[in-house]
This record gives structure tokens, C-alpha cells and sequence, in this order.
């Protein structure tokens, strides 16, 4: 029988990817999830029976310990960007991190990969980075030889940075950012699937690997690529830091009263992180110790942002026409 892996978080943006390639690779996956029915689409990355969502709740042992029964390898996918009822960064990022592990040695799972982020730090401003950090030390202190990945930015067809700025770019002459000259070295979503699942069959050797793309440009210069590519001009506007904080006050107040039905575009502890450059520290294996070759950004943003065009998936064509009236 092949072998078993159960990934958490297998339905999110980077999970699904994961999943795919350890299907691909013949595991059995198992998808754990907190709605298994949200995360049907992923059944067809395999054979009929392959690839199976179940339910879990990383908050709570018994649920953590049903879904690794029988695994043979496991990876955690699950992060929060923004903190919601229950779901606080410590709660998910630092004591879920440590619960899988905890329980994973317990049950003799050889192999564990568990996602991180860039800039994972226990002295950051940002409760999101010092809750990152804690949690790769949870999960070191359980799984010694796991392998832990700290992706910069990731993009591809689902992912929320790209997307959401050329949504935004499409109402009025003026696209406003937080931190514009941070800079970033943004990290395709296969490429990280890929590493991920070097680690988890064993390929790969355990530690901390710090997974960045071939291009270093600051948030302003990655805005300015999004929108050649979607064919608009927009006056990029960097937002002074004060600011920033007083909008995210705002939003943050908005969402309390609103019992959290207002949405808040930014919160203060993201205004953090965008003050600190998300580029790898060079003091940690990257993906050329993997042998994978990062994948461009202009290889990929035109494949899945065209809907943004003014003319969407007839702009090329347009823009053939008037070559040849030319």
C-alpha cells in the first residue's frame, strides 16, 4: 500500500498545490481541513479514493490525532494572516504548530514539514512574525529533524497580493500601498510546493529553508510590474507610516462595533510587517540547495491576471488589430 501523508490546511492557497504533487508523487493524501466539504475540489488530484478531505481542528489534540493516524509524513499548511474569534496567531501559527508536531513524534511519523514565513522572529514588532518564530520552535523542540520553509511573498493564480491590488487598480486614477519601498523577493507557489514536498518524502534534508524568487523589487516596483501587466496606469501612492496606523485604528474599530462584519483592509500588526524588508537573510538554505530553479514573475502574473485588463482576454487580440489597421 502507498504511503500516507496528511497535510493541514491541504485546501488553502500553498495546501493545494502540496497536495496535487504528493498525489502526483503516489502518496495517499489526506487533506485536513475545519470544512471538508469547502474542500472537495481536491479529490481529483488523484485517483478515485486517493486524495480525501477530513476534518480537523488543530486547536484541539483529539482532532489533530485522528487526522494523523496512519500517516506516514506530515506537513502543516495552516497560517493566518489576520487575527478572527478564536483563531489568534498564537493559537494557530504557535500551540496548533506545536500541537501537530507533539503528536507527530508521538506517533512515530518520521517525516514533518511545516511552513513559516520570512522574517520569522520572536523580537518583531509584528505579533504575526513573533508567533511564526515561536512556532518553529515548537515544532523543532518536538520534530528536531523537520524541515521548515519561510516563503517571502507567494504568488500564482489564487493568490491574495497580486489579486487583490489589479482588483483594486480597477477603480480610479490612484492605487494607494503601505511601506513602497520594502522590498520583496516574491516566490512562485509551485516552487514552494515543489520544496515542500522534497521534505516530506525524505528527499530533503531537515532545517530552515528560506524560499525566495529570482527578482528583488520593492512593493512599489512589484505594483508597477502588476499594472504593465494589466495594461493600466494608475499613480502609485505610498501612504506615510501615521497614516497607515490611524486607517488601521479606524478599520480595527469598525470591525468591533460591527461585531466583525466590517472588513479591515489592513491591520496595524501588517503595518509592522511591511516595514521590515521580506528578502531571505542569507543565513539559511534557500531553493538552489533544493536544485529547483525559481520561477520568474513575468513567466507567470500574465497567465492569471489578463481578467484585470480592460479589455480582459481580448486585449491581445485588440491590440493585433490595430497593428494591422497600422
Amino acid at each position: 500500500m502507498s504511503k500516507l501523508v496528511t497535510i493541514f490546511g491541504g485546501s488553502g492557497f500553498v495546501g493545494r498545490y502540496v497536495a496535487r504533487r504528493m498525489a502526483k508523487a503516489g502518496w495517499r493524501v489526506r487533506v485536513a481541513v475545519r470544512r471538508p466539504n469547502e474542500a472537495i475540489f481536491v479529490k481529483p488530484y488523484g485517483v478515485v479514493g486517493q486524495v480525501e478531505p477530513v476534518f480537523c481542528n488543530i486547536r484541539d489534540d483529539a482532532s489533530v490525532k485522528r487526522a494523523l493516524r496512519g500517516a506516514d509524513a506530515v506537513i502543516n499548511c495552516v497560517g493566518i494572516l489576520q487575527e478572527s474569534g478564536r483563531n489568534r496567531f498564537d493559537a494557530v501559527q504557535t500551540h496548533g504548530a506545536g500541537r501537530i508536531a507533539r503528536l507527530a513524534a508521538e506517533g512515530g511519523i518520521a517525516q514533518m514539514v511545516h511552513i513559516s514565513a520570512m522574517g520569522a522572529d520572536l523580537t518583531s514588532d509584528s505579533a504575526y512574525s513573533r508567533s511564526k518564530a515561536a512556532g518553529e520552535a515548537e515544532v523543532l523542540a518536538h520534530m528536531p529533524g523537520a524541515m521548515i520553509v519561510r516563503p517571502s511573498i507567494v504568488f500564482g493564480a489564487e493568490d491574495q497580493f497580486f489579486n487583490r491590488f489589479a482588483s483594486m487598480a480597477r477603480f480610479g486614477p490612484i492605487l494607494p500601498i503601505v511601506g513602497a519601498e520594502t522590498q520583496f523577493q516574491p516566490v512562485f507557489v509551485d516552487d514552494v510546493a515543489r520544496a515542500v514536498v522534497l521534505g516530506a518524502t525524505g528527499v530533503a534534508a531537515g532545517g530552515i529553508y528560506e524560499l525566495a524568487g529570482p527578482e528583488r523589487d520593492s512593493f512599489r516596483g512589484l505594483m508597477q510590474r502588476m499594472l504593465d501587466v494589466i495594461q493600466r496606469r494608475r499613480l502609485i501612492i505610498g501612504l506615510p507610516m501615521f497614516v497607515a496606523r490611524l486607517m488601521a485604528t479606524g478599520f480595527t474599530l469598525a470591525n468591533k462595533l460591527s461585531f466583525g462584519l466590517a472588513p479591515m483592509p489592513i491591520t496595524r500588526d501588517q503595518i509592522h510587517s511591511l516595514s521590515v524588508d521580506n528578502v531571505p537573510s542569507g543565513d539559511c538554505m534557500g531553493l538552489a540547495d533544493l536544485q529547483i530553479e525559481p520561477t520568474a514573475l513575468e513567466s507567470v502574473l500574465p497567465d492569471y491576471l489578463w481578467p484585470f485588463r480592460v479589455s480582459g482576454q481580448y486585449a491581445d487580440i485588440k491590440a493585433s488589430a490595430k497593428n494591422l489597421k497600422a
